[in-house]
């Protein structure tokens, strides 16, 4: 639980810090300190919290986080116009920049989210997933992302791809989040439990079939996975997952333009994940296929290789801060669940992060 100075402090360092991030399109000090003054006896007593995008506010996950007690001290920075990549934001002081490696992109289109809760100029940030949106943001910044079950909370989205989401310093934050949008109940303690029964059996797939990733960036999470494996967070099962590459087909639903193959690939991928999960709890793979680039842009690399499969079968996934390449890039840990199981991922990934804890470069 926050104290109502917690608001003040979050506004101090949003004041220090954002002039040189650019993470806030809007910034809300005399709204916020008169909001904290007030939240003090609800559940999450006055925690400073930022919301995606001017939009973000009347979202229902800030909705509920304000009922319980939050605080919305600012909106963050989103894609702005003029290029049609989205793993970019544009701040009011300009262009946001990555907090690890300024002349990189923090990922999008949860640029300034994830570089808020990064930054530690907030402990949570509201966020949209409809394609990677959270996660890649999440994965880049070196920070806790979730993307819920698509359809467990509301979205404006009307193709179902996008699901709401979060970034957070932690899963145990994200595990606040989650539980104030469901029912409004009270704030995560010590008494849930970090994993389910371990070791966990896990499938692990470096590249899902298709992807082409990153040698080091596949190695960084290689190195993870086999540290989970050691602590007995994770059991590997001889299985491996292998998909259809869901480009044309997430293109097509974002469209809504027809494209035959498009049901055939959904259809499939959604046969061999729900096999999959019927055997093995937990799937684990990178967070996205390459570093974080330039401000430039990507090229011809799609980031979202890896994430937006999930998108379109609906699976909650997160993304947990697994290491760094060697040029001080952060890399992501991608962890899907069965449909519906958001809050057991949560604890898993507790399980996981508590593992995976390491000295950042």
């Amino acid at each position: 639980m926050a104290d109502a100075g917690e608001t003040g402090r979050a506004l101090e360092r949003i004041g220090r810090a954002d002039p040189r991030l650019c993470a806030f399109i809007e910034v809300w000090p005399t709204r916020a300190l008169a909001d904290a003054e007030r939240a003090r006896h609800l559940p999450l007593g006055g925690m400073p919290f930022a919301v995606k995008g001017r939009t973000g506010i009347r979202s229902y996950a800030a909705r509920q986080l304000i009922a319980a007690g939050g605080v919305p001290v600012g909106a963050t920075s989103v894609p702005g116009p003029g290029t049609p990549w989205q793993t970019w934001g544009l701040g009011a002081h300009g262009r946001t920049v990555n907090p690890w490696r300024p002349d990189r992109t923090p990922g999008g289109s949860s640029a300034g989210s994830a570089v808020a809760v990064a930054a530690d100029l907030v402990e949570l940030a509201t966020g949209g997933d409809g394609a990677g949106s959270v996660r890649i943001p999440a994965a880049w910044c070196g920070v806790f992302g979730l993307k819920t079950t698509n359809g467990l909370l509301p979205s404006p989205d009307r193709s179902g791809l996008a699901s709401a989401g979060v970034l957070a310093r932690s899963a145990a934050h994200a595990e606040t989040y989650l539980r104030c949008v469901l029912d409004g109940c009270e704030p995560a303690t010590a008494d849930v439990p970090a994993t389910a029964d371990l070791p966990l059996p896990a499938v692990f797939s470096p590249d899902l079939g298709y992807a082409r990733v990153d040698p080091e960036v596949e190695s960084v999470v290689r190195h993870a996975v086999r540290r989970l494996v050691a602590a007995r967070v994770v059991r590997l099962v001889d299985r491996t997952c292998e998909l259809l590459d869901p480009r044309e087909a997430w293109q097509a639903v974002r469209s809504g333009e027809p494209f035959p193959a498009a049901a055939e690939i959904r259809r499939e991928n959604d046969l061999r994940l729900d096999a999959l999960f019927a055997r093995t709890p937990l799937l684990l793979t990178p967070t996205t296929p390459n570093r974080p680039h330039g401000h430039d842009g990507p090229g011809e690399l799609y980031s979202t290789a890896l994430t937006w499969a999930f998108n379109l079968s609906g699976h909650p996934a997160a993304s947990v801060p697994a290491g760094f390449t060697a040029d001080g890039c952060p890399v992501g840990l991608q962890l899907v669940a069965e449909r519906g199981a958001d809050v057991s991922l949560l604890g898993t990934a507790r399980g996981v992060e508590n593992a995976l804890i390491t000295v950042r470069p």
